[in-house]
């Protein structure tokens, strides 16, 4: 029996059971593989080199295969070395409000109104924004329309659907298109809207020429197609009862417009437009106020570019000629004319019976006449504080 020491053994065995030590160069770096070491002291006999040879390969051959067994296999790092992260700028879109600049932007995004407003400052940085979330029906009403947030606004002036498709005209020239944009039209045509919608733009451009609201427009065009559907007016002109539908919806509203200002505007004679004023007084049965002559002497001081004291002192005489009964029977047009007339000259601001005639639509005779009567009770009409008597002319 030799005792051989521990290390005198792993020297021994080492580059008998891996060869020439390629495994173990491989293996150990990357394992930290640390070979098992026999016990301190190992007693055996003196065997011959080949059967110490069998000895150890049988004895650590298995070790070292029961350890490789339990190792996992290893991550191989990349040789390219990893290059260094660049910096980059932040090209992140981000919508800031320009009035505030903040770093965190508060912006809302109301959809009610379609606006994208600053929750800071309040500035509306956008409008009109598209509702991207899901559509919710209402169940309101299930044989009618849903345009719950589909579509315009229903307008009650026109008949029937007024979603509808149209068929382009362009087709590269073959001519198919033109005609398929025909026969659509005449298959989902409502009855009657044609004319209706003619009619409509005839009054929006007549009020917008005349400078008339878009309310008063409004009012013109729901006559129009309540007389339009009652034939109250067959066989009158469009131009007739739509000048009369205008005039109706003037005294409707206090906006008062003479039958000149009408007939000029829609080129229709005072008589016809009268005649269909009457008769739809007669069937709508609404309450139409007079023409009081005190609602004319703003407009037409404006239009004369009068001041505001000549307005007042012209409002005041023809108050007072209500009260004395002066010009009975006269046109509140008429006796209009001769108030600011009288009331230019009284505060030297004279304009002459032909700048007047050309605005209020009277003639220079009428408005002299009736000048007549004014100047006549003068005295009764007017205090001394309004100016000086003097500066009227003689009629």
């Amino acid at each position: 029996m030799v005792a051989v020491g521990a290390n005198t053994l792993v020297k021994q065995v080492q580059p008998l059971y891996n060869g020439d030590n390629t495994l173990v160069k491989q293996v150990k770096p990357l394992y930290n593989f640390k070979f098992p070491k026999p016990s301190p002291r190992v007693k055996i006999e003196f065997l011959s080199d080949l059967e110490l040879q069998e000895y150890f390969e049988a004895h650590f051959l298995q070790i070292f295969i029961e350890q490789m067994a339990n190792i996992p296999f290893p991550r191989i790092h990349s040789a390219k070395e990893e290059e260094p992260k660049e910096i980059r700028p932040d090209l992140n879109v981000r919508l800031l409000c320009p009035d505030c600049k903040n770093s965190t932007p508060n912006i809302i995004e109301e959809f009610a109104s379609g606006d994208l407003v600053c929750g800071d400052c309040g500035l509306v940085l956008g409008d009109r924004i598209i509702d991207t979330r899901s559509e919710w029906r209402t169940f309101a009403n299930d044989e009618g329309d849903d345009p719950s947030r589909v579509g315009a606004a229903a307008n009650p002036l026109l008949d029937g659907s007024q979603l509808d498709t149209v068929i382009s005209r362009r087709d590269g020239g073959s001519g198919t298109a033109k005609d398929l944009n025909k026969v659509h039209g005449r298959a989902t045509a409502v009855k009657g809207e044609k004319n209706l919608i003619q009619a409509y733009k005839e009054i929006a451009a007549m009020c917008e020429a005349i400078g008339l609201t878009r309310h008063i427009a409004d009012i013109a065009k729901q006559l129009y197609k309540r007389a339009e559907e009652e034939k109250l007016l067959r066989g009158k002109s469009t131009e007739s009862i739509i000048a009369a539908c205008i005039f109706i919806a003037c005294r409707q509203e206090n906006v008062p417009r003479t039958f000149k200002e009408i007939c000029a505007i829609t080129r229709v004679p005072k008589k016809e437009i009268g005649r269909c004023f009457k008769i739809l007084i007669s069937n709508f049965e609404t309450g139409v106020g007079t023409m009081a002559s005190e609602d004319l002497m703003s407009r037409f001081c404006s239009m004369l570019s009068l001041g505001m004291e000549v307005q007042k002192a012209a409002v005041e005489l023809t108050k007072k000629r209500n009260e004395l009964g002066v010009l009975a029977g006269k046109s509140p047009v008429s006796v209009a004319a001769a108030c600011i007339y009288l009331a230019s000259h009284l505060y030297g601001q004279p304009k002459s019976t032909k700048e007047i005639a050309n605005v209020t639509g009277v003639s220079e005779v009428t408005i002299k006449n009736s000048y007549r009567g004014l100047f006549n009770e003068r005295e009764k009409l007017l205090d001394q504080k309004y100016g000086n008597f003097k500066n009227l002319p003689a009629p």
